[in-house]
């Protein structure tokens, strides 16, 4: 479907305004969380708060624990390998080629079972999601590999959540309760 041109010279000075953003592989930030590494490309403060996206590397028995988020959309497109992922209280996994859509208010987590490492980006919708690992996370440290975390680690970042107006609430699976695992 095509619409009319535009039909004035100041609709076809603003149509022709460069505005595409384009960053690079190696531009993206990265940080690493909880073993896990993230490469930001496209933060929400870049997007107008559109969007937040960021590549990610997730290796054997990596990814976060369950949780919610309560102001945001979040979608995954698996680029190599598999991961479990939770929703609610059941699982699927997702494997390369794969696309996921979390809509906000659903409790999900992702994990990689696998001996290999998986690739994979994410998207928040609105954006912002993403400040968690850019404020939180660690910085690479050439020649190391990223660690994971002692849950205290991961618990602290509480009051982070509440200052990047992150509503993420954590919610453990069963299995962590002593529960059926899932």
């Amino acid at each position: 479907m095509s619409s009319a041109p535009p039909n004035n010279d100041a609709e076809i000075a603003d149509y022709l305004r460069p505005r595409v953003m384009h960053v690079p592989a190696e531009k993206g930030v990265v940080k690493w969380m909880s073993g896990d590494v993230y490469s930001t490309l496209a933060p929400a403060d870049s997007t107008g708060g559109i969007l937040g996206f960021t590549d990610c590397w997730v290796p054997p028995g990596g990814g976060p624990v369950a949780h919610v988020h309560r102001s945001a959309d979040e979608s995954f497109y698996v680029i190599s390998g598999s991961l479990e992922f939770l929703n609610g209280e059941e699982t699927f996994v997702a494997n390369a080629g794969d696309f996921v859509f979390v809509p906000r208010g659903t409790r999900h987590r992702f994990r990689n079972l696998t001996d290999e490492q998986v690739r994979m980006v994410a998207f928040f919708t609105p954006g912002g999601g993403e400040g968690l690992w850019l404020e939180g996370g660690d910085d690479p440290v050439p020649g190391e590999e990223p660690v994971f975390w002692p849950p205290e680690r991961g618990m602290a970042l509480g009051p982070l959540l509440g200052r990047k107006d992150i509503d993420m609430v954590i919610l453990p699976e069963a299995a962590d309760l002593g529960g059926p695992a899932d």
